[in-house]
């Protein structure tokens, strides 16, 4: 018989989890696995995604084939204000791919599946296949998933606010709103408002916080129901790592985590690695290529329901080239086993934070003196490195006073197609509640 893995609900995000034995005897109530069995399987996916639909430079069917291609199991669409339904044609040489694309389309697809016309005045123009069109050409059951999806791309005066939408089937137009804060809470509540009249499993998530240094961790941390952020974006231009004066989006991360778990009583929020992928002709470059992050979702099986019921339950990792083999989580602290590679060295961090951490802050200023718009500066007691192994192998033990603790791993390989110059292949666990954190409100 098949060990058996039950969701138990509590009042966390952070469903623990069983395992049965053959006999059915449980072996420690708190204790979660992460690990593929016979029941469980570890799938890659992408959930950013852009295409000629909106700015992306290549087909849809030519950006499905090349993640099934590369061995990715799931794909979400997502481009800006838009979902992959109706009639769209584009000039078949004046659009973000050129000529370069259509010539690659018409090899890779030839036949008639490319629909092509002659305008009045002598364009050539293609249509755009629907999402509909792709998945029965391109999608495989149990092999290869696509997934509807959607940019929702608002802003509040000059500032780009991006949330990502999984599964809705109705466009989620920009809600707006009187502050970056509400513009986030009102599309998340828009995205929860379709789910719960449709019944479809959906999930929402902020883009890339520091594109345009726009999302300062004191508008996130107060979002109810926005449970995911992308702690690792892969194009270049989105500032992951911050600068001397702002935040990157690891430290946004311990100071929603922290806020949210010990002043506002909400649930922890989970990190997502994700390609924003917009080029992908002439591969590596220094533009925003696909395959530089992606999750690996553990799930009983491949399908859009399984996977948000998992990423929900923060059964995944995120990684931008380091394989895990097992996260275990219990009560008594957070245990990381990688999937090494040949020649290669691990350093494993454990961050988090103790219960009595400073809770003040203070502003950024400028050389004038007057306040800039980031996320304010906490103390170094906020997301700490509170143990660090160099292995294939670590485990972290609870102490009384820890708030939460989460994983990051680092290789000593560089990326092969990094986002900034310089950038070595890491891995994220999801963040585990420790002893000190007090209940969920």
């Amino acid at each position: 018989m098949k060990r058996l893995l039950i969701a138990v609900a509590v009042a966390s995000v952070l469903a623990s989890v069983v395992w049965l034995t053959p006999h059915g005897v449980e072996t420690g109530a708190t204790q979660r696995v992460l690990a593929a069995d016979d029941n469980l399987k570890w799938y890659r996916g992408n959930l950013h995604t852009h295409t000629l639909w909106s700015d992306g430079d290549d087909y849809p069917e030519m950006v499905a084939q090349w993640y099934r291609d590369q061995g990715y199991q799931f794909l979400s669409f997502t481009d800006h204000n838009t979902l992959l339904t109706g009639e769209r044609w584009i000039d078949a040489e004046k659009n973000k791919g050129g000529k370069k694309a259509y010539d690659k389309l018409k090899r890779k697809f030839p036949g008639d599946w490319v629909r092509e016309r002659t305008t009045a005045d002598g364009r050539m123009e293609v249509r755009l296949k629907t999402f509909s069109d792709v998945n029965a050409r391109v999608g495989q059951p149990g092999k290869f998933l696509l997934i509807q999806g959607e940019e929702v791309s608002d802003k509040f005066g000059g500032l780009p606010l991006h949330m990502n939408t999984t599964n809705n089937k109705e466009l989620l137009p920009p809600m707006g709103g009187e502050s970056v804060y509400e513009v986030l809470q009102r599309n998340t509540d828009a995205l929860i408002a379709q789910r719960e009249r449709t019944g479809d499993p959906m999930i929402i998530h902020l883009n890339h916080p520091n594109f345009g240094y726009a999302v300062r961790a004191e508008d996130l941390m107060r979002v109810r129901g926005e449970n995911f952020f992308e702690v690792y974006n892969g194009h270049p231009g989105v500032n992951n790592n911050g600068d001397n004066q702002r935040a990157g989006a690891d430290r946004i991360w311990d100071i929603v985590l922290t806020k949210r778990i010990a002043e506002l009583k909400l649930p922890v929020l989970y990190g997502l690695a994700v390609d924003d992928g917009h080029a992908y002709h002439d591969l590596p470059n220094r533009d925003a290529n696909p395959g530089r992050g992606w999750v690996m979702v553990l799930a009983t099986e491949l399908s859009t329901p399984a996977l948000i019921s998992s990423l929900e339950q923060g059964a995944f990792y995120s990684t931008s080239g380091v394989s895990l083999k097992q996260v275990r989580s219990s009560a008594r602290g957070l245990e990381i086993d990688i999937a090494p590679e040949p020649g290669v060295r691990y350093t494993i961090e454990f961050i988090g934070t103790k219960k009595d951490y400073p809770r003040d802050s203070e502003p950024t200023l400028d050389d004038a003196g007057k306040e800039i718009w980031t996320t304010r500066r906490y103390s170094e007691e906020i997301g700490r490195i509170l143990a660090s192994v160099e292995g294939t192998s670590a485990k972290y033990d609870f102490e009384r006073d820890d708030l939460y603790v989460r994983a990051r791993i680092t290789s000593s390989r560089k990326h092969p197609n990094p986002s900034v110059p310089g950038e070595f292949e890491r891995a994220w666990s999801q963040p585990v509640v420790g002893p000190a954190a007090p209940p969920v409100e």
